[in-house]
């Protein structure tokens, strides 16, 4: 782990180039060759024994390299995460709005667990649950691997009471009572990065309550009883209550710069469960508000 970000993998195959070069210009054929040569130079490309390799070495198919990613002009996103609680087993993060929790596209060091990686010197942090970008709240990371199936388990098995806050529209059905029971079928939608409800059977449940109006919003209560990627946005949105500021539902916006002052107002308020290992409760609470 270098400066928070762990070494990439890439495994490989067994073929017939000659240097490690040449088989990096076929995998990554976007990434130029001198760019290798800046990175072995800097010690950034080596194999399993942490040997450092050049685009000269002898290809070994079979083997692995680790690499570590580049970010250049990364800016920074302007919210910290605070930690709520760490133990030996367990991270519970309070993570603010826009910040990513992985690495992927135009994110590296600007992400939660990169951040965290750094800031704890711990490497084998991993996510358990997911937590969308956009959403600000609770989140919880595993710290070591030998019992990080039983946390990732509480979530399969559903045994994690998960609240979250929303602010939308009013109802402007008036035959829409509450609490409501939202079940439906959610996949993935044409768009790659949307989901969309479709006929079939449910694989999605959330309970959502009313709480309070505020001039021609509300305030909501969602308790999502299965995971489903962007599950709350999509029932709300199909209830006629997108949640305020989605740039996904109803309808995607043109991609763009964040505007920091327009964050989706929606909070992963709290998680509460049993310890698999101590068998205490636990019970973590953002200190966001919308």
């Amino acid at each position: 782990m270098r400066d928070g970000v762990s070494a990439s993998r890439v495994g490989l195959p067994h073929g017939h180039w000659k240097t490690l070069g040449e088989f990096l210009a076929v995998r990554f054929p976007d990434v130029p060759a001198y760019r290798w040569s800046e990175r072995a130079a800097r010690g950034e490309v080596m194999d399993e024994r942490g040997q450092c390799l050049s685009p000269e070495s002898p290809y070994r198919g079979g083997a692995a390299v680790y690499y570590y990613r580049e970010r250049a002009l990364e800016p920074r996103i302007p919210f910290d995460e605070k930690i709520l609680f760490l133990n030996d087993e367990l991270l519970v993060v309070d993570k603010p709005h826009f910040l990513p929790v992985t690495p992927g596209g135009r994110f590296l060091r600007e992400t939660l667990l990169v951040r965290l990686k750094k800031s704890t010197g711990i490497e084998t942090l991993t996510p358990i649950h997911r937590l969308d970008r956009e959403t600000a709240g609770v989140m919880m990371l595993s710290v070591n691997p030998d019992t990080r199936s039983l946390w990732q388990s509480l979530f399969r098995q559903r045994f994690v009471e998960k609240l979250y806050e929303a602010i939308a529209a009013i109802p402007a059905d008036i035959a829409l009572s509450f609490p409501v029971e939202r079940q439906s079928r959610i996949v993935r939608d044409e768009q790659f990065f949307r989901m969309r409800e479709i006929a079939g059977e449910p694989n999605a449940h959330t309970r959502i309550e009313h709480v309070a109006n505020q001039g021609d919003l509300a305030r909501y209560r969602l308790y999502p009883l299965t995971g489903k990627m962007h599950q709350l946005r999509v029932h709300m949105n199909a209830l006629g209550l997108p949640l305020l500021n989605d740039g996904f539902y109803p309808m995607a916006r043109p991609a763009g710069a964040d505007d920091f002052t327009k964050p989706l107002k929606l909070l992963a308020k709290s998680l509460s469960f049993v310890d698999p290992l101590s068998s205490e409760k636990r019970y973590f609470e953002s200190e966001q508000s919308l």
